[in-house]
């Protein structure tokens, strides 16, 4: 045989060889059924991966008794009531044939409530209707195991979630007719009288009080019951520092439901913490920093937030000590803070103390705070001066968004007023007002449109003795982008100071593909200054890439400064502030 013939020919057998074992074994216990119920038979029975040849006659006939058992009753959760299931060893294969038959159909529906629904006073009769009218199965559907459950917890939940928590399903049936492939059902609701909140009965303090509990607005006695009531007290609770857990429930078979007590379970968390971090900004570049947190401070219940951090352009420590909110929902604070940085040229060193009530309510936040501080100034290349000022301050904020962490659609909306005067330990008498404006608007299917609008007023005779932060400089990350962080505002010397006037203004589109990741385009205009004659704003575009990460969406820019020609690379969370 010639030599490139029995190359030919070894090949052709490694050929058959390979497609030999792509292919199902001879031999096998092979399933037919209808492609659309293959996939949950094929998920339940653990028999189709067995051989022909290690089954004998007597384990076939045991096998096909096992999968009509098993068969039958997967597909009668699917609806299918009258299936058939034969053996057939045809070829090499022991073939399990399944024929379904006709899926079942609901055929009748009856929904009957009995306890203090079915009175027929007040908006009973409508709540009723719209029970009937929210029902998930209705007649002519397919009958479902699954969907059948389903309807019935939907009843259930939409009762117990308000007033009725006490309800259940005091009998249910489903009638199936196999000869009329269909299925009547009927279902008994006994909603049970109406609850009332009592009083809080409390589980699991140690260090603490009742008091404390009390402070985050528990559900008044003989309020009516309601689920989201007892979720919203329960989050309330779980998203303070003072407790590792929190369970809030009432008891369901208390013998006074006009005054079921509210059972309150906690753990409460380790008082203090120690921690570590260390992170980059496009602002203020690296950082390290550790924080010590105690909210067991003076052995009461309040949480004292204290840290050291060191930046490259900036480095602070700080003591912030938070009250338990008062009985109306005001949060109080007081802090102390010492500050240094080195930004655009310009050092300064300040060092601060006040006293903050903030009082929430829905969407919106009132912010007041008394702040006393001093501070030093050093411009390079202009004389050194220092300024000292006691400041009140409101900051009012509205803010209407679908998510914080990553907004698609909503607004939101900061005013603040705050000044100075001579009179009560100040340098400089002033007045300062400042807003931000901040829009979302959804895009096709997952984009969105972000604007941005704020301005700025110091009213002064002059800035000299004005605190910068009662002063305006711009430029950066979530600013106006392309230009250096803060380095938008008076020029003093070879720094940039703050000046009495601000105004800043962005579009920016984001796109998001599927998954996490998305790339913006967007524009920046803005400036600080300290005379509106010479008010000019800068222009600042560009794009980057954007990822949702746990704690909002990771904002990577490439802009382009007009006024400076400059590419910089500026990175930020980007959230509603």
């Amino acid at each position: 045989m010639p030599r490139h013939a029995l190359v030919l020919r070894l090949l052709l057998i490694l050929l058959a060889l390979g497609f030999g074992g792509a292919v199902r074994a001879a031999g096998s216990v092979v399933l037919v059924v209808p492609d659309e119920l293959r996939p949950v038979l094929v998920k339940h029975l653990d028999f189709l991966d067995r051989r022909k040849d290690e089954i004998d006659a007597a384990g076939r006939v045991a096998l096909l008794r096992r999968a009509r058992k098993e068969v039958e009753e997967i597909l009668a959760t699917e609806g299918y009531f009258s299936a058939s299931i034969e053996g057939d060893e045809a070829d090499d294969d022991f073939r399990i044939v399944v024929t379904p038959g006709v899926r079942s159909t609901i055929s009748s529906v009856r929904l009957d409530f009995a306890g203090d629904l079915s009175r027929d006073e007040g908006d009973r009769p409508a709540r009723l209707a719209a029970l009937r009218e929210a029902w998930g199965l209705p007649v002519g559907q397919p009958f479902r195991q699954a969907d059948w459950d389903a309807a019935k917890q939907r009843v259930l939940d939409a009762l117990s979630a308000r007033e009725y928590a006490a309800a259940a399903i005091t009998d249910s049936e489903a009638l199936i007719d196999p000869a009329t492939a269909s299925a009547a059902l009927s279902v008994t609701v006994d909603s049970g009288p109406v609850f009332r909140f009592g009083p809080l009965e409390i589980t699991g303090l140690v260090d603490y009080d009742r008091s404390l509990i009390e402070r985050y607005r528990p559900p008044t006695p003989g309020e009516l019951y309601s689920q989201e009531r007892l979720l919203l007290f329960q989050s309330a609770l779980q998203n303070t520092t003072y407790f590792a857990s929190v369970v809030v429930d009432i008891d369901r078979h208390s013998a006074t439901p006009e005054a079921a007590p509210v059972r309150v379970q906690v753990t409460e968390a380790k008082p203090r913490r120690v921690g570590f971090g260390f992170g980059v900004s496009s602002s203020t570049g690296y950082r390290v920093e550790t924080s010590y947190r105690d909210a067991h401070f003076f052995d009461r219940a309040y949480n004292l937030v204290s840290g050291l951090r060191i930046e490259q352009r900036r480095q602070l420590v700080y003591a912030d000590v938070f009250l338990p909110p008062s009985l109306d929902g005001a949060l109080d604070s007081v802090g102390v803070l010492a500050e240094h940085t080195n930004i655009a040229g310009l050092q300064t060193q300040r060092q601060s103390i006040g006293v903050v009530r903030t009082l929430p309510s829905g969407n919106i936040e009132n912010r007041f705070a008394l702040n006393y501080q001093h501070e030093a100034l050093a411009p390079d290349g202009s004389l050194s001066t220092r300024r000292s000022a006691l400041t009140a301050n409101w900051s009012w904020t509205h803010r209407s968004v679908d998510s914080i962490l990553d907004p698609h659609h909503g607004h939101v909306l900061n005013l603040q007023l705050g000044g100075a005067s001579q009179v009560l330990l100040s340098d400089r008498n002033f007045v300062r007002m400042y807003g931000r404006y901040q829009q979302f608007l959804p895009a096709f299917d997952r984009d969105v449109i972000i604007l941005r609008a704020e301005g700025g007023i110091t009213i002064a005779a002059s800035r000299d003795g004005v605190p910068q932060d009662f002063l305006f400089r711009t430029g950066g990350a979530q600013t106006v982008r392309g230009y250096a962080y803060q380095s938008l505002g008076v020029t003093d010397g070879s720094a940039t100071v703050g000046g009495r006037y601000l105004a800043v203004t962005s579009a920016e589109y984001v796109h998001w593909y599927k998954g996490d990741w998305g790339v913006a385009a967007f524009v920046d205009a803005g400036n600080a200054n300290d005379e509106r004659k010479l008010f000019k704003m800068n222009l600042g575009y560009g794009m980057g890439p954007r990822w949702k990460s746990p704690a909002g969406p990771i904002a990577v820019d490439l802009a382009y400064g007009q006024a400076d020609h400059r590419v910089r690379l500026q990175f930020s969370i980007a959230i509603a502030f």
